[in-house]
């Protein structure tokens, strides 16, 4: 993710490795940016503070400016020339500019303050050298990491909106948010802070958790999400709603997956009266909702396999319009533990 204050290294607050908190420090590219060598002793922490910028709101800008230039666990290298992010004041109108969505995309407007102070931690599922389920549609592969990211990018862009810090853990150098049906399979994908992704599963899953638990502890006291999304792979006859899983040991966790699913319901309610909604809340035995610190839900988005599911995932608006609802409902579970 980038610190996207708001992103996964991109994250986000708003970005990228991720994000931050304040949404009034936001984040400027495209500009001349102040240079400094790395000395003896320099790290990213105190590089920033020497140039009286917030580590918390300009980490991930930092990661993001500097790719290729940084070492194992977030290290400088003696003698590198790297790039300071560039402060913007505040003003009415705050944007950042965030590469990780896109150029379409890249540059964002926070609109409101709805979720400042509050962290995500957007997890794509599989990724790298691993697709997870292929579906196949009109002669064309349909990978379920591929979806699963442009939705989680999005999303992410939603709450960075919002003023959210963001933190995309699982990144794509090259894809960002894609307005096309068929999404283009490849296995560039890294995990945050750069870091290749391994084929093996339990390998893949504990990096994962690692990034999230070191991320985890710099915000202990602030509200934190960690949002997993996925997509189903069942018989193709099988059509599913989406549906989320917590962990059996976490209210929180319960709570929020109840306002993510009540919240698509509603949605559902009022754009297709009639449809009805037969998405699920459950508690599951999963290796990233055993051992990841923040509150969690993982997420099943659909079937990959099922004509009308695919659908979902396929049309552009379709995505767009679940990024929108898991937005709302994550607002509400914001909101809900503020009263």
């Amino acid at each position: 993710m980038h610190f996207i204050k708001s992103g996964m290294s991109i994250i986000l607050r708003k970005s990228g490795i991720l994000f931050v908190f304040t949404i009034f420090s936001m984040l400027a590219f495209g500009q001349d940016y102040k240079k400094i060598v790395a000395k003896s002793g320099d790290g990213i922490y105190s590089i920033l503070k020497q140039n009286n910028l917030d580590p918390t709101e300009y980490f991930n800008a930092f990661l993001d400016l500097n790719k290729g230039k940084i070492g194992e666990n977030y290290q400088l290298m003696i003698g590198k020339t790297y790039l300071l992010p560039v402060p913007v004041a505040d003003s009415t109108s705050q944007q950042g500019v965030y590469p990780i969505f896109g150029k379409k995309y890249e540059n964002v407007t926070f609109t409101d303050k709805k979720l400042a102070g509050a962290v995500f931690y957007i997890i794509a599922g599989h990724g790298g050298p691993d697709p997870g389920a292929i579906g196949k549609k009109d002669g064309h592969r349909l990978c379920e990491d591929e979806y699963a990211y442009d939705i989680s990018l999005r999303l992410a862009k939603n709450l960075i909106e919002h003023s959210a810090t963001v933190y995309i853990i699982v990144r794509d150098p090259n894809d960002g948010i894609r307005d096309v049906d068929f999404l283009k399979c490849d296995k560039d994908e890294v995990c945050i802070g750069n870091l290749e992704i391994p084929l093996d599963q339990t390998k893949r899953l504990k990096q994962r958790v690692v990034e999230v638990n070191k991320l985890y502890d710099k915000y202990k006291g602030s509200y934190q999400r960690s949002v997993e999304l996925h997509v189903d792979s069942r018989y193709s006859e099988q059509k599913v709603d989406i549906f989320f899983y917590y962990h059996a040991d976490s209210k929180k966790g319960k709570e929020l997956c109840n306002t993510l699913f009540q919240t698509i319901k509603a949605k559902y309610d009022a754009v297709q009266p009639g449809r009805g909604y037969s998405g699920t809340v459950k508690s599951r035995n999963l290796y990233m909702l055993n051992n990841t610190n923040p509150v969690s839900t993982y997420i099943e988005l659909g079937n990959i396999n099922h004509e009308r599911d695919q659908k979902r995932l396929i049309v552009v608006d379709n995505r767009q319009a679940i990024a929108n609802w898991l937005t709302l409902g994550l607002i509400k579970d914001y909101e809900n533990l503020k009263k």
